[in-house]
This record gives structure tokens, C-alpha cells and sequence, in this order.
């Protein structure tokens, strides 16, 4: 298929603009119809994704400019989204030295150090002096590197000894060894841990890339903060979905089939519609008490929503704090400690308002007959104990999973809120039980 003549060429912006709304096959079209230069920032700018998607629609006779511009942990990506079968043909395409690297890149876990690092970095060997060691970069860097962040040294082994900052090379003496320059101290990470991780360290050391090493400590490869940027997004999202009740979708939105959204969906709705089940069976078991006193029935979408609301809260602030380390499995006692003061105090707030609506609402209108204050009463001390019990559920619960081994990001808010409904009720007509027995009870 030849390109479109250049009175059909289509502007970056506009693609861009566009590209969500697009199905693959025009997605493809509008990629053909931009002009050389704005191509090439496009692609390089694509997710995996879409990049696999443009090169499978691609004819076979451009494929090969388009895998050998992309770098060998990019490529990795690329594959990883291709379907297994079309795999060969693709690889096929590189280069000898480019395949091996790429080969080695795709036998680590997707979402392992290993797997997002890049192969080429600069490097160099602690007895060349500065003047050296500048000739020996440019030459690297007119060739196969990726990045130019740091210098690595590395000894015959390829163990690594230490980094050096431009800064630090050019400012030496230039008869300065580099062993005398490197920095010893230095950041890494094996090649076995998991992406979320590494974006953690890279964080908290802000760093612009840290070496991977391998069991041996060989240095593989170095793992950049642009690669980091694509796995927060990732891994934030992931997190969005599955505290949203919904397994995480491994594409975006509009590129998700109707089927695949359909099944990540039912799953945790059929789980969480069970677990209303229990409401109702817990409903059906204080059913005495609700047709002696049917004023109580008024207040149960109150007393449940303040339980799941208060549970969902504190699972958003304790899952959103194991993410970002601040939280450890060792610090569950204090959590516990510090949540169940503030559910206390939060269902004390939500008590007065409480008390305070049926008093109004009782003068106003004499909804709630002459026993109205037993009746506030029973209410407001059921919000104490529904927010408290809520709160150190919702806090509780991703320790839980984290120590079983499970995402926290399980406890989802919908989750939190289906365990607190049931409790909510048991605790709502066992206190208006205890209050209004004698009178309305």
C-alpha cells in the first residue's frame, strides 16, 4: 500500500485528537496519513499497545523500519501485546544483536525489574582515566545507547562497581582514573522485583534511573524514570479499578470488547450481590421487632450507608498508604488504635446529627410518636457503634489480605461496604432492642 500523496496528509494534532474514538483499522489509516517526521514522534509516543495494534495493520514490507526504531525493552513491551503467533514474524525483523537482547528481556515477568529495564546503558571500566572514558561515552553514544543518565562501572565480570555523574567525569583532571571519580554508594534493585516497587525506590531516592542486578550481581540493565511514569499509570489504574469492585482491564476504556467489561464487572457484583443476601437474611430475622416498631425500618438506609461510608474511608486511606510504603504489615496495632478512636469520634458527630434531626423532625411533624427520644436514642448509639465498626473494618481489611498474600486494593469500597451492611443491621435492632424493650419493643 503505497503512503497517501501529500495533499492527503493528515495533521498530528488532529490524530491525536481523535485517537480514542478510533477502531483499529482507521487508526492504522490516520497513522499512513501523517507525514514522516510528525510519524516518528507519534509512534515513539504510543502505548504498547497501540503501537502493536499499528504494526500488525501495517503491510509486512513497512514493519521492519518501525520494530528496529524502537529499543529493545520498548520492543519487549511490544511483543508482550502481540498475540503469540505473530510473535516470530515480528522478532524476525531485527537485527541479530537486537534479537538477543530482546529474547533475554521477554524471559522475565512483565512486571518485574527485569522486564521493564533497558539493556544499554553507558559503561566503563575503573582503569581508564577521564579523557578515556569521555572518547570511549561518545563513541557509545553514537552507537547502541538508549539513555545517557550515568556512567556505570563495571569490572571484567560485568559486576558492578560504581557510577559516575557527567558532571563528576568532566570536571576531573583529565589523567583522573575513574575509579577515583565513581560514586560506590549506589541505588540498585534485583531483577526479580516487582515494577511497584522500583517506582517506590526510584521515588524515595529520587533517582532518573537505577541499575538492575542480577543474582550474582551482574549489572543487566538499567530500569529509566520515563519507564517508571508508564508503571505508576499502570499500576494506579489497577488499583482504581479493583477499589471500584471490578477486576482491572488490561486495555483502556474504549479499547476494552463489550464481553471483556461485561466479565470483569459481573464477577465482583455476583460476589457482592451474595453478600447482600446476608442483609436480607439478617432483615428477616429482626422482622418481629421491625412490625412492632416499623419507625425503626425508616432509619436503616441511614445507619447502613454511615457503616460503609466511615469503612470505605478508612480502606481508601490505609490501601492508599501501603502503596506508598508509608504503612507496614507490622503497623496494624496502631492503625487499629488510631481508627477506632476516629470512628468513635466520627460516629459521635454523626450521633448528634442524628439525635438532632429526630428531635426537629419529632416537633416539626410528630413523626416518631411519644417514645421519639428512646427512639433518637437508639439511633444515635447504633451510628457509634456502626461508624466505629465500619472504620475498623475498612481499616483492618487490607492487612488482612496483604498478610494472606492478596492485593489490598481487593478491599474495595464496594467490598467494605457489603461486610458493613450486615453487621450494621445486627448492631442497629440489637441496640433498639435493648433501648425501646418495654415500650415500643
Amino acid at each position: 500500500m503505497a503512503s497517501p500523496p501529500v495533499s492527503e496528509r493528515l495533521a498530528l494534532d488532529d490524530l491525536r485528537e481523535i485517537w480514542p474514538i478510533l477502531a483499529p483499522v482507521d487508526r492504522v489509516l490516520g497513522f499512513r496519513m501523517l507525514d514522516s517526521e510528525g510519524a516518528d514522534d507519534f509512534f515513539l509516543a504510543l502505548a504498547p499497545l497501540d503501537q502493536a495494534t499499528i504494526l500488525l495493520g501495517l503491510p509486512a514490507g513497512e514493519r521492519r523500519l518501525w520494530m528496529r526504531m524502537l529499543a529493545p525493552d520498548d520492543t519487549a513491551d511490544v511483543l508482550q501485546e502481540v498475540p503469540t503467533d505473530q510473535r516470530r514474524a515480528l522478532m524476525e525483523l531485527l537485527d541479530d544483536p537486537t534479537r538477543r537482547e530482546v529474547t533475554a528481556l521477554l524471559a522475565y515477568a512483565e512486571d518485574a525489574a527485569g522486564g521493564l529495564m533497558s539493556p544499554r546503558f553507558a559503561r566503563m571500566r575503573p582503569d581508564m582515566t577521564a579523557d578515556e572514558a569521555i572518547s570511549y561515552l561518545r563513541r557509545q553514544a553514537r552507537t547502541r545507547l538508549e539513555t545517557l543518565y550515568y556512567a556505570y562501572v563495571l569490572d571484567a565480570e560485568q559486576h558492578l562497581l560504581g557510577v559516575v555523574s557527567f558532571r563528576d567525569l568532566f570536571t576531573a583532571a583529565p589523567t583522573a582514573l575513574v575509579r577515583d571519580v565513581m560514586e560506590t554508594d549506589v541505588v540498585t534493585v534485583p531483577e526479580d522485583m516487582d515494577q511497584e516497587q522500583v517506582a517506590r525506590i526510584i521515588a524515595q531516592q529520587d533517582l532518573v534511573a537505577v541499575p538492575v542486578l542480577d543474582a550474582e550481581r551482574h549489572m543487566r540493565g538499567i530500569v529509566t524514570i520515563d519507564d517508571i511514569v508508564d508503571v505508576v499509570q499502570e499500576e494506579a489504574t489497577e488499583d482504581v479499578h479493583k477499589f471500584g469492585g471490578l477486576a482491572a482491564l488490561d486495555a483502556p476504556y474504549m479499547q476494552t470488547s463489550l464481553w471483556t467489561m461485561i466479565r470483569a464487572r459481573a464477577v465482583w457484583l455476583s460476589v457482592l450481590f451474595v453478600g447482600e443476601m446476608l442483609t436480607a437474611s439478617a432483615m428477616a430475622h429482626f422482622e418481629r421487632e421491625i412490625a412492632r416498631a416499623v419507625v425503626l425500618a425508616l432509619f436503616v438506609p441511614l445507619i447502613i450507608s454511615s457503616g460503609g461510608n466511615s469503612g470505605s474511608q478508612a480502606a481508601t486511606l490505609v490501601i492508599r498508604a501501603m502503596a506508598l510504603g508509608e504503612v507496614k504489615l507490622r503497623d496494624w496495632w496502631r492503625i487499629m488504635h488510631r481508627e477506632v478512636t476516629a470512628g468513635f469520634s466520627l460516629g459521635c458527630v454523626l450521633a448528634l446529627l442524628g439525635l438532632v434531626r429526630i428531635v426537629l423532625w419529632q416537633a416539626l411533624f410528630h413523626t416518631y410518636g411519644p417514645h421519639y427520644l428512646r427512639v433518637a436514642a437508639a439511633v444515635s448509639c447504633s451510628l457509634v457503634g456502626v461508624v466505629t465498626f465500619g472504620t475498623l473494618s475498612g481499616s483492618m481489611l487490607p492487612f488482612v489480605l496483604r498478610r494472606l498474600g492478596f492485593d489490598p486494593a481487593s478491599a474495595s469500597a464496594p467490598f467494605v461496604a457489603t461486610l458493613v451492611d450486615v453487621t450494621g443491621l445486627v448492631i442497629y435492632f440489637s441496640t433498639a432492642d435493648l433501648i425501646l424493650s418495654g415500650t415500643m419493643l
